[in-house]
Parts: C-alpha cells; sequence; structure tokens
C-alpha cells in the first residue's frame, strides 16, 4: 500500500495548506472533511507563513545582488592597502625613509612583510591605521606617499567600509527572515498533520483507492514504495499479455 509522504520543503507545505484551503471553498462548510476549528487556523496562518518565506527570499535575493558588488570593493580596497604598504616597505629599502616609521602605521619595525588581509574585517582595520599613520606621519614634516597616494587608500577604504556594514546588515536580515520562516515551519507542519489526519479519518470506511482519491483531492500526497509499483507494473504487463478467449456463440 502507498504511504502517505508529509512536505519537506517550504514550498511544499505552501501547497498542501493552499490544497486544503482550496477544497474548503469547494465544499459545503459542513462537509467538510477537517474541523470548522482547523480552517479558521489554516486562514489565520498561512498568509503569515507565504510572508515570511517571501520576506526571506527578497532578503537573500538582495543580498546575492549586492555580492558582486561588495566583492568589487573588496578587491580593490584590499589591493591600495597591499600597495601603500609594499611602496612604504620599497621607499625604506631606498632609503628615502628611517625603518621606525612603520611604527605610525601600526607595523612592526624590522618586519618588511605585509600583514594579513585575507580576513575582510581586517581590510578596513589596516586601511584606517594606514590612513592615521600617514597623517600623523606627515604632521611630523614628512613628505607624501604616491603611488597609491593616502587619499586613493582612504576613498576605497571608505567605499568597501560602507559596502561592508551593508552586507552585514543584509546578512542579518536574511538571518532574521530565515529563523523567523523556520519557527512558521515547526507550526506548518503539526497544523499539516492535524488537517491530515481528520481528512483520513473522515474518508476511513471506505475502499482504500476511493478512500486515496478524496483525500488526494484535499492535496494529501501518497507515494507507491519501489517494490509495489514494480509489482503493479508486473500485474499490469500480465494483464496486457493475458489471451482474451473468444465466447462461445449461442447454438
Amino acid at each position: 500500500m502507498p504511504y502517505r509522504r508529509l512536505p519537506n520543503t517550504d514550498s511544499a507545505r505552501v501547497r498542501a495548506l493552499k490544497s486544503a484551503l482550496d477544497s474548503s471553498y469547494r465544499t459545503n462548510r459542513y462537509d467538510l472533511a477537517f474541523s470548522f476549528i482547523l480552517l479558521q487556523k489554516l486562514e489565520t496562518f498561512l498568509p503569515h507563513y507565504e510572508m515570511a518565506i517571501r520576506n526571506h527570499r527578497q532578503a537573500s535575493k538582495q543580498q546575492s545582488i549586492r555580492s558582486k558588488e561588495y566583492g568589487e570593493k573588496l578587491r580593490k580596497a584590499r589591493l591600495y592597502v597591499s600597495h601603500f604598504i609594499q611602496v612604504l616597505n620599497f621607499t625604506i629599502i631606498r632609503g628615502e625613509l628611517k625603518p621606525n616609521v612603520r611604527e605610525f602605521y601600526g607595523l612592526k619595525v624590522d618586519s618588511k612583510s605585509a600583514p594579513s588581509l585575507v580576513k575582510d574585517a581586517k581590510v578596513i582595520e589596516w586601511g584606517e591605521k594606514l590612513i592615521k599613520g600617514e597623517q600623523e606621519r606627515m604632521r611630523t614634516g614628512g613628505n607624501p606617499i604616491y603611488s597609491p597616494s593616502i587619499a586613493l587608500v582612504r576613498v576605497n577604504c571608505e567605499n568597501f567600509k560602507e559596502a561592508f556594514d551593508n552586507q552585514k546588515t543584509l546578512q542579518n536580515n536574511t538571518q532574521r527572515f530565515s529563523e523567523k520562516v523556520a519557527e512558521y515551519r515547526n507550526e506548518a507542519d503539526q497544523l499539516i498533520l492535524d488537517i491530515w489526519n481528520e481528512i483520513e479519518k473522515k474518508f476511513v470506511g471506505i475502499a482504500d483507492e476511493e478512500r486515496r482519491k478524496k483525500c488526494s483531492e484535499y492535496g494529501i500526497v501518497y507515494v507507491w514504495r519501489k517494490s509495489e509499483k514494480e509489482k503493479l507494473k508486473q500485474v499490469k504487463m500480465e494483464e496486457e499479455n493475458s489471451p482474451v478467449l473468444p465466447f462461445s456463440s449461442p447454438v
């Protein structure tokens, strides 16, 4: 016998709930296969559940759209921060600046390597250190570093900082809506289970095939097991291949 399969995705849950609700529009209230109490719960719950799903999908889509722009701004900010540190080190190697100027930027005096910029937040952190350090060094009478200038570093780091903050907001929105959908999901599962149980109970006294047909009209999904499918297929083939015996003509 086929088994009843409860929905396991949000789309499938919404379809199941809508099928039950649509059935209530086509059926007299007193003939409905599930209780009026469950119908009221369904009518109240479904719009909120659908709204939560829409909000989550919209937030995810917005985050995805902005991710390309975010990646480009990250790439440029990381490039300018890294190049500025490289130019600073080259200037020190050429003897144009003393190694101790690295202290202005929060760098180790004896280190010629650039700090790790793998994490996005580190790009912002080191961008701010370079901007502040260059300002302090120039206040002491130092000449500005060019190619890139600190002005270009500032512009690209500020652009990325804005994108970083926006992306965080979008991520938080997506997470918040995802959690809200998860809360509704548990309630949806219980509501579907209650409705389906009552529907099957309503048609418990009729033949199995007719019962499944009537229950399916309310959105209940039945699935045949693989072994049962094979058996049905075999029976059908045997019926098709069975010879048809002619009827004897009456004398």
